[in-house]
């Protein structure tokens, strides 16, 4: 097996889009030999712990209205294309994500990291839900079979919120600026949304290459 690294963060329209092309080309090649670990990056590291309304944020951060439509019909086209439901315009929270990471975190340990993060991508861009906020987390670990009320309790507390945070840290870092990042074999980067074809390349070099070295 061979690693595959993620660096994401549930509320970065592109991880969703990446994730799904990935997943794409994965579903046709049922021997790729990877091994997927996600990993903590915070797209908005100084987010308030309540989070702040998305549209009037996001209008700031890009300079007006027409702006804003113009990158989430961008968005839209391309969900399509990767065949993944969005819609930019229903979440109407932008969430600080530490907890939403400290919960892939979670799920990692009990086998459920991949379940995790499709839910949490579910929830917040196809559904709206606020993944900021503690109770619909909790909801969102019952919903792929986690204790809600175990999960909770943590949420409550400070558990691996340092570590977490270290790990954010070393991955900037290491050299990763924007998500989604993915690292092959803890040697080889491969940046942003990839289309299925690369990632399809991608397979198929590996394969080819544990084959000819297994001769």
């Amino acid at each position: 097996m061979i690693r595959l690294d993620i660096f994401s963060d549930p509320v970065c329209p592109w991880c969703l889009i990446g994730k799904a092309n990935l997943d794409r080309a994965l579903e046709a090649h049922p021997e790729h030999p990877f091994q997927i670990a996600w990993h903590p990056f915070q797209l908005n590291p100084d987010m308030p712990a309540e989070g702040v309304e998305k549209r009037p944020y996001l209008v700031a951060r890009f300079g007006g209205e027409a702006k804003v439509d113009q990158i989430h019909d961008h968005l839209r086209s391309m969900a399509k294309t990767a065949g993944v439901a969005m819609d930019p315009d229903k979440p109407e929270m932008l969430p600080n994500t530490m907890n939403a990471h400290r919960m892939i975190h979670w799920a990692g340990i009990e086998g459920k990291q991949a379940a995790m993060v499709s839910a949490l991508f579910r929830a917040y861009w196809r559904d709206g839900r606020d993944i900021g906020d503690v109770e619909e987390l909790a909801d969102i670990a019952e919903e792929i079979g986690m204790d809600p009320v175990a999960v909770a309790r943590l949420l409550a507390t400070d558990a691996d919120l340092d570590d977490l945070r270290a790990r954010d840290v070393d991955a900037r870092q290491k050299g990763v600026t924007a998500v989604p990042t993915f690292l092959i074999a803890q040697q080889y980067v491969v940046s942003g949304a990839q289309p299925v074809e690369v990632w399809a390349q991608v397979i198929e070099e590996l394969v080819a290459k544990a084959a000819e070295e297994s001769k």
